[in-house]
C-alpha cells in the first residue's frame, strides 16, 4: 500500500497455500450464510408478526434494519479496531456464538419491545464479522485472487438468505405462523417464533468450527502491519475521500435497494397475489439461492479475470456493469402483474445484485493498508447499514403507511424507492472510479 514512508517489505515469502486459503474462505462463507439465514428470516414473517404483534409496516421496518445498526453505531467500530491488532479467528468465533443465541431469543420474545432487544443482539453478527473477515481473506489470498475469495464470502448471503425463506416456508407448513407449539424448557410459542428457535442452534456448533480457523500473519510493509493511530488513518482515508466515499456510498444505496425489497417482497406477494408463506419460502427462496449465488460467484471471478489481465481498476468495472444492469430490473418487478414475470426480475436482481460484491470489496481491501482494513471495513459496514439497512426498508414503508395510506400498495412504494435510489447508485460508483484514478497521482503520499 501507500505510505508516507515506506519501509522495508516484509512479505512472508509464501501466500498460505491454496487449500488453505479456500478452507477458510469456505468456513467464513458458512459463517456469512448463518448471519443471514438469522437475519432474514425475519423478511419472511413480517406478515404474522405484525398481525399477532399489532404494529405498522414502519414499526416492522424498524425490527429489520434499525435494531441490527444500533448494535454497529455502539461497538462495530470499537470491535473492528480490536480485528486491527489481535486475533481475528476469535473475534469471529465469539460474534457467531453471540447472534446465535440472539437469534434463540427472538423466539421467546412475548412483545415488539422484548424482540426489537433480541434484533439488536442478532446485529452482533455482522457487526463482528464482516470486518475481521474482510482481513482474513486479504491476507490469505493474493491481489488477482482476492475478488473470486470476496465473491463466495458473499455467496453466504445469498445462501443464508434462501436458507432462511426455504427452511421457514417447510417449517410454516408444518406448523402454521400463528399456530401455537409447546416447546421443551421454553414453553408455548407461535409458529413464527419457532423458526427463531430453530435457526439459533446450527450457530453455537458453528462458532466451535471457527476455531479451526488459523491466524495468518499480516502482509505490507512495517508502517501498514504496525497498529495505525487513529490520526494516520483519517489522513490516509482523507487524501482518497473521492474513491471511499464515492464506493461507500454506491454500494450503500444499492444495498439500500436490496434491503429495501428483501424486507418486503414477501410482503409483496402475499399482499399483490395472495401466496402464502410457505409458496413464497420455496419460490422465492428458491430464486434468492440460485440467482444470488450465481451472480456472487460470477462477479468474483469476472472481477479476477479482469485483474490478472491487467485491465485497469478491474474490479471496478465489473461493479459498474452490475449497477447498471439493476437500475430496470429493480424498478419494473413490482409493477408487473405476474408474479412468475416479477420473479424472475427478482431472480435477475439478485445475480446483478451479487455480482458486484466480489470486486467492490477488493478494491476497498486494496486502497487500504492492512492494520486499517477492520476499522476502514467497520466504516463501509456502519454506512451501508445506516443507508441500506435501516432508511431502505424504511423508506419503503414511509411511502406505504404516509404517501398511499394503503398497505395494497406496497408495490408502488418499492418501485418508486428503486427508481430514486438504484440510479443515485450507479452516479455514486463512478464518481469513486474517479478517485481512484485520482489516487494514482499521490504517488507515496
Amino acid at each position: 500500500m501507500e505510505q508516507s514512508q515506506p519501509g522495508p517489505s516484509i512479505e512472508p515469502t509464501a501466500w498460505p497455500s491454496a487449500r488453505a486459503a479456500w478452507s477458510v474462505a469456505g468456513l467464513l462463507f458458512l459463517a456469512n450464510t448463518m448471519a443471514f439465514v438469522d437475519r432474514q428470516a425475519l423478511a419472511l414473517l413480517v406478515q404474522p408478526i405484525k398481525r399477532d404483534l399489532h404494529v405498522s409496516d414502519t414499526a416492522m421496518s424498524m425490527l429489520y434494519g434499525l435494531s441490527f445498526t444500533l448494535f454497529y453505531v455502539l461497538v462495530g467500530i470499537p470491535i473492528a479496531r480490536l480485528a486491527d491488532r489481535s486475533n481475528r479467528r476469535t473475534i469471529i468465533a465469539a460474534s457467531v456464538f453471540v447472534w446465535s443465541i440472539a437469534t434463540a431469543t427472538c423466539g421467546m420474545a412475548r412483545s415488539y419491545g422484548a424482540l426489537f432487544a433480541a434484533r439488536v443482539g442478532v446485529g452482533a453478527g455482522e457487526a463482528g464479522l464482516s470486518p475481521a473477515a474482510y482481513s482474513l481473506l486479504a491476507d490469505y489470498f493474493p491481489r488477482e485472487k482476492l475478488p473470486t475469495a470476496m465473491g463466495v464470502y458473499v455467496m453466504g448471503t445469498y445462501v443464508g438468505g434462501a436458507l432462511a425463506l426455504i427452511i421457514g416456508g417447510l417449517l410454516s407448513t408444518v406448523v402454521p405462523p400463528s399456530a401455537m407449539v409447546v416447546v421443551p424448557l421454553v414453553g408455548a410459542v407461535k409458529g413464527w417464533q419457532l423458526v427463531f428457535l430453530a435457526l439459533g442452534v446450527p450457530g453455537v456448533l458453528l462458532a466451535a468450527a471457527m476455531r479451526l480457523i488459523k491466524e495468518p500473519a499480516r502482509r505490507g510493509s512495517p508502517l501498514e502491519t504496525r497498529v495505525a493511530p487513529l490520526s494516520a488513518f483519517f489522513a490516509h482515508v482523507g487524501l482518497r475521500k473521492r474513491a471511499y466515499l464515492g464506493i461507500g456510498l454506491g454500494f450503500a444505496l444499492m444495498i439500500f435497494v436490496g434491503n429495501g425489497t428483501g424486507a418486503w417482497i414477501p410482503a409483496f406477494f402475499e399482499r399483490r397475489f395472495g401466496w402464502s408463506t410457505a409458496d413464497i419460502g420455496h419460490r422465492y427462496g428458491l430464486i434468492v439461492f440460485f440467482c444470488g449465488t450465481a451472480g456472487a460467484l460470477a462477479g468474483g471471478v469476472a472481477a479476477s479475470w479482469l485483474q490478472r489481465r491487467s485491465v485497469k481498476h478491474g474490479n471496478l468495472v465489473a461493479a459498474i456493469f452490475g449497477f447498471s444492469a439493476l437500475i430496470p430490473v429493480t424498478i419494473a418487478f413490482p409493477l408487473v402483474g405476474n408474479p412468475y414475470v416479477a420473479l424472475a426480475l427478482i431472480g435477475a436482481m439478485n445475480f446483478f445484485a451479487g455480482f458486484n460484491f466480489g470486486g467492490g470489496l477488493a478494491s476497498l481491501q486494496d486502497l487500504t493498508p492492512n492494520r486499517m482494513r477492520a476499522l476502514l471495513s467497520a466504516g463501509y459496514m456502519l454506512t451501508v447499514n445506516l443507508i441500506g439497512g435501516v432508511l431502505g426498508p424504511m423508506a419503503v414503508a414511509l411511502i406505504t403507511d404516509h404517501v398511499f395510506h394503503d398497505p395494497a400498495k406496497l408495490h408502488l412504494a418499492i418501485a418508486m424507492s428503486c427508481a430514486v435510489a438504484s440510479p443515485l447508485a450507479l452516479i455514486c460508483l463512478l464518481i469513486g472510479v474517479r478517485g481512484v484514478r485520482a489516487t494514482e497521482t499521490l504517488g507515496d503520499a
